[in-house]
């Protein structure tokens, strides 16, 4: 544990470190910020919200969102269940796990940035997902730590190329609203996404307390888990997160159109318009 804290402390003093300089808007954006702040009509929440949801691009990097979300807060939560009941080894072995996680998203954003560049961010959001699913699936069969931090290291791969490709499709999906209401709603769309964010917090809950129920998963810290049990822990950390990045990548292929040519059309007609 005190090995834990100790790496954890030593990443956020790093954190910290790089963030001293702090994030700086250009002139030109804080000039469009001031400049449609205070031309245009305020709206309440509830009625941007209405507005959002019948714009098909915007539900659809949403349920996106969520749906990644919800897989990866279900890994992250399982990990601790795997670790002590699956694996049977002290807690503090997790901190090996979520390194290597970090390890493999950090080191790789680089390549992620240069396939962006080449292939555009919404392809590679695409094979991220396709990647994430492959990723999450080794869970059902992995029974060691070197197993368990090897996988990690290449989930946290895989996962790189959708957390760095899900920004610009973000602001793809900004620029498509307010093209359609005429004005900026940034606030109230993140505020929307952040809503949906806790939304997949609780329902990872329920999830857990599902699976466990059925599975008949004994609470005791001390307890020797069922076969049953165990397989419930593998189906919350693996199966289930396999189907929601999947239901992902389908909303994803189905419903998103933002690809580059209709982007370059909107960003020209906001341009236009002095958005």
């Amino acid at each position: 544990m005190i090995l834990a804290q100790t790496l954890l402390i030593f990443m956020f003093i790093i954190c910290v470190l790089i963030l001293i300089p702090g994030i700086r808007e250009s002139e030109d954006m804080k000039e469009r910020f001031f400049r449609g702040y205070e031309s245009t009509e305020k709206a309440s929440f509830f009625k941007t919200l209405k507005t959002a949801f019948k714009q098909r691009n915007f539900v659809a990097y949403l349920l996106v969102f969520l749906m990644f979300t919800l897989a990866n807060t279900l890994w992250g939560a399982s990990s601790i269940y795997f670790m002590k009941d699956v694996l049977r080894l002290p807690l503090y072995n997790a901190i090996f796990v979520a390194l290597a996680t970090v390890c493999g998203l950090f080191l790789f954003i680089p390549f992620w940035m240069n396939v962006i560049r080449k292939r555009g961010h919404v392809k590679t959001l695409k094979l991220g997902l396709i990647l994430s699913c492959v990723g999450f699936l080794p869970g059902l069969w992995m029974t060691t730590l070197l197993e368990a931090v090897i996988l990690s290291f290449f989930r946290g791969f895989f996962f790189g190329a959708v957390f760095i490709s899900l920004r610009p499709v973000l602001a793809d999906v900004n620029d498509e609203n307010t093209l359609v209401v005429g004005k900026h709603q940034e606030g109230s769309l993140a505020g929307i996404r952040t809503f949906f964010f806790r939304f997949a917090l609780i329902f990872q809950a329920f999830i857990l307390a599902i699976v466990h129920y059925a599975t008949g998963y004994n609470p005791d810290p001390k307890a020797i888990q069922t076969p049953l049990a165990i397989w419930g822990i593998r189906i919350h950390m693996a199966l289930i997160p396999f189907i929601l990045a999947l239901i992902g990548l389908i909303v994803l292929l189905k419903w998103y159109d933002l690809e580059k040519e209709k982007t370059i059309v909107i960003k020209q007609k906001l341009k236009q318009l002095g958005l």
